[in-house]
């Protein structure tokens, strides 16, 4: 059965490719950090999905956490110039997004 706010976080993730590549020629630290982030987000997302009671609970707002990174690190590199807001817009929807889901989930 799909799981939709883990299939919306894969999205999210491939949707960095970009940034990420701009990231690694500049600031590859941040990117190691945004890419860090953004696997944090499906990866809780899965592993919470398993469990059960305070656990779940626990791992969906870790993910909550790192999507939020994930946001702040591409806002980052929008005001070092290192990415414009154009190539982020639709990374940042997308964090929106699963945040929107994890709040559901979470709340």
């Amino acid at each position: 059965m799909p799981f939709d706010a883990f299939e919306v976080s894969l999205q999210m993730v491939a949707s960095l490719k970009e940034p990420l590549g701009a990231l690694e020629r500049r600031d590859p630290s941040l990117a190691q950090q945004l890419r860090r982030a953004a696997s944090s987000v499906s990866l809780n997302l899965s592993e919470g999905r398993r469990r059960t009671g305070k656990d779940r609970i626990h791992l969906w707002r870790v993910a909550a956490g790192s999507a939020d990174e994930v946001a702040a690190s591409l806002r980052v590199a929008e005001a070092f110039g290192y990415v414009q807001g154009s190539g982020t817009a639709r990374s940042l929807a997308l964090c929106d997004r699963v945040l929107a889901m994890l709040w559901r989930l979470t709340h």
